[in-house]
């Protein structure tokens, strides 16, 4: 192997080795920039829809004691876009599962939704619920803030899987700053293989080549000359020692 395929072949190899670990790390990188901001979307939605939830039964609960006091037209128009609201936030959330035991959340949320849903549905101004706050405190209300638990429970659940997303990207980020880490290492480690070499091959047979010339000028005697290589030094060595015994004939 010639002193230039050496040479190059050993920056190839260290040009190679960061070149692969910049690639592992880009990769790394990206693929933990899509997971976390994919799961992150995923969580901020459903929790926007829990928000958009709990608004429609506050307002629905509102309504419900306006419809107490005999107000049946203002009432029954806050009630319907209550209901609405709900509706749109709950098909958020329903189509929206992506985390473990978010399905049996939604699931409780549309079950208790749909009790309190049929007390309010039913007729009450002018009839004799009409000013029963006993049955508004007894069964309306207590069904409203069983509503309600179950859609703050569906948020929780996606507030902490949030938590926990953002707590697994320390780690995740000490796994992307492996490869740098490796290539450092790869590359100090090859760096002191390839001057090892080079004081081998390169460096030693210059010095023997320059001591055996010395020799020569000194003593005007051919000097045996001896290097491990069989590449241009070893061709410069062969050519050194043919002049020399050319000038002392």
């Amino acid at each position: 192997m010639g002193l230039r395929t050496k040479i190059l072949s050993g920056f190839a190899t260290l040009t190679l080795m960061l070149f692969i670990a910049g690639v592992w790390s880009i990769y790394e990188l990206r693929s933990i920039g899509t997971s976390v901001q994919k799961m992150l979307d995923d969580n901020y939605k459903s929790i926007n829809a829990a928000k958009m939830m709990i608004e429609a039964l506050e307002r629905e609960d509102s309504a419900v004691l306006l419809l107490l006091l005999g107000r049946w037209e203002e009432g029954t128009s806050i009630i319907r876009s209550g209901d609405e609201l709900f509706l749109k936030g709950f098909g958020i959330a329903k189509n929206n599962v992506t985390i473990q035991g978010e399905q049996e959340l939604v699931d409780a949320v549309e079950a208790k939704y749909k009790i309190y849903k049929d007390l309010w549905s039913r007729p009450i101004a002018g009839t004799k619920r009409e000013a029963d706050l006993n049955w508004y405190f007894e069964e309306t209300h207590r069904v409203f803030l069983n509503a309600k638990a179950a859609v703050t429970a569906l948020m929780e659940l996606n507030d902490r899987n949030m938590y926990q997303t953002a707590s697994d990207l320390k780690g995740k980020s000490h796994r992307a700053s492996m490869p740098g880490l490796v290539a450092i290492l790869a590359a100090l480690f090859f760096t002191l293989v390839f001057n090892y070499f080079v004081n081998l091959y390169l460096v030693n047979p210059i010095i023997k080549i320059t001591k055996g010339v010395r020799a020569f000028v000194e003593t005007r005697k051919p000097v045996t000359i001896e290097v491990e290589t069989k590449d241009e030094l070893a061709d410069l060595v062969s050519s050194i020692q043919d002049m020399m015994v050319r000038l002392t004939r």
